[in-house]
């Protein structure tokens, strides 16, 4: 814990995380919103590929910092993973030495100057995101031979060896159980907290009653999401009794096609926020299988927070300590037979209050509390 307690801190973010609509950014930005409602002085540091400055940030930190990230083959530096060398830049370096404050670091992405000399006598904390090196090798293992598949191997040898170089961390922030305690076991001597994913709701604020339609929503560009939604659309929909909704942004042409020769399945394409808050409200079942076991799905906290009734694989929970807020399915068959059996169940109040019970060590609030304590940082 830093030696004197302040409200002021430094996170640097892989990315500028505003708007927040992706799984980083909204676990980055609502994370922002919180600890600036518990008083926290934050200055954030951003680095940028393609995403515009937000002013919205500046809202929320006392001050805000730009840096182009390295890509293509000038963001190479081995034996370093790319995600890692290509997000260096020694402004970062002299902004951060302005003065003692802590540092998060989100992400084993920005850690490039973690174990620099200069930064020896500062408490250093790290959100982890996913294990990164079993993130990467799970996207090699869904695509093609290739240089994609080549970049995928060799990021996840590199990033491997890369987690063995952390003992600079004094605190790791894990989103997963699973990962906090893949962390503890290499770094005994650090803080290790579970924090699950920070999102954009305070409350539960699911609905009683009955929906009229099924859904599976996220990215739908991202390999993960493309195969789930694919796995939903050829085995499960043709047998479902209510039609699947597929929702998210930049769909893959694949599921685009899918969903036109479907007569249960129908896309909607890029909604807004009001439009995918309002499909998340009032369907009766969200679908969420994964086929990767990677980080916890911010997918998932929102069914809870703003849906019925959901039904998830096992890869789903992977590390959320959230079983019993769920129905369990494996198989095709499973997914066809709950959902079906779900129909003409209503959602109740009683299922609503348990809900909140389960979900409530899982709120904004709290988790910065949790955060704000370790970095020994003065509340409001």
């Amino acid at each position: 814990m830093p030696a004197s307690p302040s409200n002021k801190l430094h996170i640097v973010a892989f990315d500028v995380p505003y708007p927040a609509d992706y799984g980083g950014a909204i676990d980055v930005y609502y994370k922002l919103a919180a600890l600036h409602r518990k008083g926290c002085a934050i200055t954030l540091h951003c680095f940028e590929y393609g995403r515009p400055h937000a002013a919205q940030l500046e809202k929320l930190c006392s001050a805000v910092h730009y840096y182009p990230r390295i890509t293509g083959l000038n963001g190479l530096r081995p034996p370093l993973p790319y995600i890692v060398s290509s997000r260096r830049n020694g402004e970062l370096m002299k902004n951060l030495l302005e003065d003692d404050a802590p540092i998060l670091f989100e992400g084993i992405h920005t850690c490039f100057y973690l174990n620099h000399q200069a930064l020896q006598n500062r408490f250093k904390a790290l959100r982890i995101h996913n294990i990164e090196h079993q993130y990467y090798m799970q996207l090699a293992g869904g695509v093609g031979f290739g240089f994609r598949k080549m970049f995928f191997l060799q990021e996840a040898r590199m990033l491997k060896a890369f987690e063995m170089k952390l003992q600079n961390v004094q605190a790791f922030f894990a989103l997963s159980k699973t990962d906090s305690e893949f962390f503890r076991a290499i770094y005994p001597d650090a803080v290790h907290r579970f924090v699950s994913p920070f999102h954009r709701h305070d409350v539960v604020e699911s609905t009683p009653g009955m929906g009229a339609f099924c859904l599976y929503h996220g990215n739908l560009s991202h390999p993960e999401n493309v195969t789930a939604a694919k796995f939903l659309l050829d085995e499960v929909v043709p047998s479902l009794k209510m039609r699947l909704v597929v929702a998210g942004k930049s769909p893959h042409p694949s599921i685009v096609a899918r969903c036109q020769e479907s007569s249960n399945g129908e896309l909607v394409a890029d909604p807004d926020e009001a439009r995918m808050e309002q499909l998340i409200r009032d369907a009766h079942i969200h679908v969420l299988p994964t086929f990767q076991t990677s980080g916890m799905k911010l997918k998932l906290l929102h069914a809870l927070y703003g849906g019925r009734f959901v039904v998830v694989n096992a890869a789903m929970l992977h590390g959320s300590g959230l079983e019993n807020a769920c129905i369990g399915a494996q198989t095709a068959k499973e997914f066809i037979d709950t959902c079906n059996g779900l129909l003409d169940k209503p959602f109740t109040e009683v299922d609503l209050e348990y809900r909140r019970n389960v979900l409530a060590g899982y709120g904004n609030l709290a988790n910065s509390g949790i955060m704000m304590d370790e970095l020994g940082l003065e509340r409001q």
